[in-house]
Order: structure tokens, then C-alpha cells, then sequence
């Protein structure tokens, strides 16, 4: 073994203590963090405003600061993009992730201090590291490149003094010289906006390199991976790259994909490690690749509440630390970050499968469910349902998405489910029984709803054409990097302009 490699590994096993130690001592690191949160703090507008000297506990700290989100925080984010310092966070904050949009407002702007940088993002990066070399000490990552996919927003200047970009372009943009000879392609094709030219030119620009393993979104990955073969001719990626070992992905649900890439890396000893990561921060990753549940990551400059969902539209909704979570309840996560975000809602959920150590899976989005009727389905319900469907029926699913039906004076209302498979079910309405079975089975609400054909009728499946879904996202200019296809709505904001899209395909 190198030089290089062994200074690697023990840097990883040093690492990894870490991660035990906090796995052993979860609620003293939460409050560890908490406390260093609040003294760096203390002298920033944000926390003379609300106290922050006199701060000596989590009660102290529920009492003089209220929840927020980007709405709540976006004037004092306004002011930080100006360039003022000592607003919500130590120092001038320089880097902003250009994140997805509020209900008013195009595109949120992150801080991503140095400190989140480096104690968050790039710590993240090298926790995955170690825990994946830790589980299988005989890899090869460190003798190949990892290829990536990033965002479509290059850095560019929002004022003279501050600069933004997709989360992913501004960790590229900071990359140490040593991460940027393992990581393929190089930034100035990474960084390409145009989605479309820059997968031409990763292809063009890796083919012929040594790849060990893949970091990004499956939806998109799955993108290059067609073009990698179409380009070469060949009939699988093992052919292309044959000491491919790892896919870290993370950003959508893995399982609806799972097969698609079982099929094109078709290989017992390749693994798939989910991972957990937004603007905000990085919360959690597969540390066990025999389950699906992820470790809440407790030592990255990030304090955990959470609400209860149940309680979330209350006036008086109240959010609990890390030590009062209930296994099985369904949580939106509010976090406090060492880059300015103070009880923040980030409008995630999850639940938690486990305690000490606290391990967590994504649930869905506080605004993402449908709920026209009261029957409070989630995205997932919707995930279970739709593997439960596919198993019964063999079909494949490339993506999905769902709202309602509303009722009128003659019609009773319904959910409306667009899907575009890889591969069909034999038959639609087969599939769609067991898909609409499976939410009675797993919802009551759904199925009290559903009770007789009361309030809803059975679900309606629409086959959408291959490739409708890139052509929505394209319309919409949401391909590439950290966009996501939105998967279930209240409305019919998405399924309306989703449909214009297939007619226009099958006309």
C-alpha cells in the first residue's frame, strides 16, 4: 500500500472513532453542538436581538427564539447578501447555496459560512468515507476517481462581496487540491449550466478513466448512464468501467431505481450507500448497507428539535429535542446550524427506526402530500405502495407523480397518478388496484376516505410516454443536479401542465 494510501486510512480510522463515540453519547454531542451554537452567536444582531447571553438551556433557548424558516430569516439573509456581517452568523458570510424556491419567491439563498463548509459539508463527505472503508477495508476507491453530476447554477457574484451557486458547485469551487485528483470530471465541465452539454462532455471527458464509484441523483445519473452505453455501444456500465464499487446517492428515494440499476451494473459486490443532504446542511447516511435506515449524523454544527406532524399546523405547536423522539412518529425536522439558521424548519420528515443509536428515513415533505379529502398520504405511503405494485405486477417505474381529482356536483374526487415505466405492467388496472389497496392497507385515513367509494373513488393511473417526465422538467428548467420531480401535491399544479406535456407527446 501507498504512502499516500495509508496516510488516507488512518486518517478515515480516526474518523470513524468519532462516529462511534457519538453512536455511544448521542445527547452529549447534541449538547455539545448546542452550546457552541449559542456562545459564537451571542454577539451577532441575531442573538442580541433574542438574548442570546442569557441563554443556559434548551428551555431558555425555546422561550426566546421562535421557529423560523426562509420567510422568517429572509430579511436578515438579504442583508448578509449585501455583504453586512455579524447578522445571523460570525463574521461576513461570502458563499450562498442557491437553493429551490418558497411559495414567494423563485430561489432561496443559503449562507453556507466557511465553518458549514468544512464542519459540515466537506466532513460529511469524509464520514462516508470512513464508514464505508471501515465496512469493506478491501476497497479500491482510493485507486480510482468517483464521477459526479452537480448542480446547473455555476458560482457567480450576487454582490461584490458574495458569490452563489448550486450547493454542489460551491463545495467544487472549494474543493482542497487533493479532492480534485480523485473526483472526475474536472470543474469547468462540472459546472457546466446547459444540463444536456455538460452530460455530452462528462461523457466525452471519463470514458476511458478509471472509475470506482458514482455520487449524485439517481434520477439523473441515470441520464449519463444511457448515454455512456448509447455512446460506446456496450451493454452494461461494468463493461465501460469495471472496477465501479460504489453509487452514493441521495436526493429521491432509491428503490423506485434500484432495479433499473441492478440491471445495469449488474454485479453482486456493487454497493449503494444513501445519504442524506441539502443547502441547509448534511443529516444523515447509510452506515449499515444491510438496512435502509440512515445514522443521524450529531457532530456537524447542527442541532436537532422536532414536531411531531401531527401537531404541525398548530398555533401552539411545540418542537421537542432529540432525546424525547419516539420510534415510529412522523417528524418534521427543525435544526440550528453554525451557519446562521436559528430553529429553522426545513420542511422535511422523517421517522425515526431507531434510539441509540438514532437512526432515521425520510418521509416526505411537510408541504408535499396530498390532502384534499383529509386522508393524509404521504410520499411514504406513496414509495411503499408503488414497490408493493411493481412486485405484484413486475413493472418497473421510472417516475411519478400524484394529486387530486376534486369533486364536483357530479363527480366524486379521487387521486390521479401520472407514472412513465421502464417497464409496463401487463396490465394498468391491475397495477393501479394493487397501488390503490396497499394506501388502504397502510392509511387509514386513505382507506376511511375510500370506505364504499364515500369520498374517493378508486385512484387513476396515467401511462405517461418515455421521456415525458425529462421533457416536463426541461419545459419547467429543472433538469440536472439537485432538482427534484416534485412527487405529490394538494393541488393540480403539476399533474395540469404534466398532462399538456403527454397529449403533446402522443398527438
Amino acid at each position: 500500500m501507498s504512502f499516500f494510501r495509508k496516510s488516507v486510512y488512518k486518517l478515515m480510522d480516526s474518523r470513524y472513532r468519532k462516529l462511534e463515540d457519538f453512536r455511544k453519547h448521542p445527547i452529549e454531542h447534541q449538547q455539545e453542538v448546542f452550546e457552541d451554537l449559542i456562545k459564537k452567536a451571542r454577539k451577532t444582531e441575531w442573538g442580541i436581538l433574542h438574548d442570546y447571553k442569557s441563554i443556559n438551556s434548551l428551555t431558555d433557548y425555546i422561550q426566546k427564539v421562535p421557529l423560523t424558516d426562509y420567510d422568517i430569516l429572509k430579511p436578515y439573509i438579504e442583508r448578509m447578501v449585501a455583504g453586512e456581517k455579524n447578522i445571523l452568523s460570525p463574521g461576513k458570510v461570502k458563499w450562498f447555496a442557491k437553493s429551490s424556491g418558497t411559495t414567494s419567491d423563485r430561489s432561496k439563498f443559503i449562507p453556507v459560512s466557511d465553518d458549514s463548509l468544512k464542519k459540515t459539508h466537506f466532513k460529511a463527505s469524509m464520514d462516508i468515507f470512513a464508514m464505508y472503508v471501515h465496512n469493506f477495508p478491501d476497497s479500491n476507491l482510493l485507486v480510482g476517481k468517483n464521477l459526479s453530476i452537480g448542480g446547473s447554477h455555476r458560482v457567480s457574484n450576487i454582490s461584490s462581496n458574495t458569490r452563489t451557486g448550486d450547493l454542489s458547485a460551491l463545495m467544487l469551487h472549494n474543493l482542497p487540491p487533493i479532492s480534485k485528483l480523485i473526483n472526475s470530471p474536472k470543474s469547468e465541465i462540472a459546472l457546466i449550466p446547459d444540463f444536456e452539454e455538460k452530460i455530452e462532455k462528462i461523457v466525452k471527458s471519463t470514458l476511458h478513466e478509471k472509475v470506482v464509484s458514482l455520487t449524485g441523483v439517481p434520477s439523473w445519473f441515470l441520464v449519463l448512464i444511457k448515454k455512456v452505453l448509447d455512446e460506446t455501444g456496450k451493454e452494461n456500465l461494468l463493461e465501460v468501467w469495471p472496477h465501479l464499487e460504489l453509487f452514493v446517492h441521495g436526493g429521491v428515494n432509491f428503490e423506485p431505481y434500484r432495479e433499473q440499476y441492478e440491471k445495469l451494473i449488474p454485479s453482486d459486490k456493487m454497493r449503494y450507500m444513501n445519504s442524506y443532504n441539502a443547502s441547509e446542511g448534511f443529516f444523515a447516511v447509510q452506515d449499515d448497507l444491510t438496512s435502509d435506515d440512515m445514522l443521524l449524523m450529531l457532530d456537524h454544527g447542527i442541532y436537532y428539535e422536532f414536531i411531531p406532524m401531527t401537531e404541525f399546523t398548530n398555533e401552539d405547536r411545540k418542537a421537542i429535542p432529540l432525546e424525547e423522539v419516539e420510534v415510529g412518529v412522523n417528524y418534521a425536522i427543525v435544526i440550528s446550524t453554525i451557519g446562521g439558521l436559528w430553529r429553522y424548519i426545513i420542511g422535511d420528515t422523517v421517522k425515526f427506526t431507531s434510539r441509540f443509536p438514532f437512526k432515521i428515513k425520510i418521509t416526505g415533505r411537510t408541504r408535499h402530500f396530498i390532502n384534499a379529502f383529509g386522508e393524509e398520504v404521504i410520499i411514504d405511503n406513496a414509495v411503499n405502495g408503488l414497490d408493493f405494485a411493481c412486485k405484484k405486477t413486475g413493472a418497473i417505474i421510472n417516475e411519478y407523480t400524484a394529486g387530486p381529482i376534486f369533486m364536483d356536483a357530479d363527480h366524486k374526487g379521487a387521486h390521479q397518478w401520472i407514472i412513465e415505466f421502464e417497464k409496463e405492467p401487463e396490465s394498468l388496472e391491475v397495477f393501479a388496484d394493487h397501488l390503490d389497496s396497499y394506501l388502504q392497507n397502510i392509511n387509514s385515513d386513505y382507506e376511511a376516505k375510500r370506505f364504499k367509494d364515500i369520498t374517493l373513488k378508486r385512484l387513476e393511473l396515467v401511462n405517461a410516454p418515455k421521456g415525458a417526465f425529462y421533457q416536463w422538467m426541461k419545459k419547467r428548467g429543472k433538469i440536472g443536479g439537485q432538482n427534484k420531480i416534485p412527487r405529490l401535491a394538494n393541488d393540480r399544479a403539476y399533474l395540469d401542465p404534466m398532462l399538456e406535456i403527454i397529449n403533446e407527446m402522443n398527438s
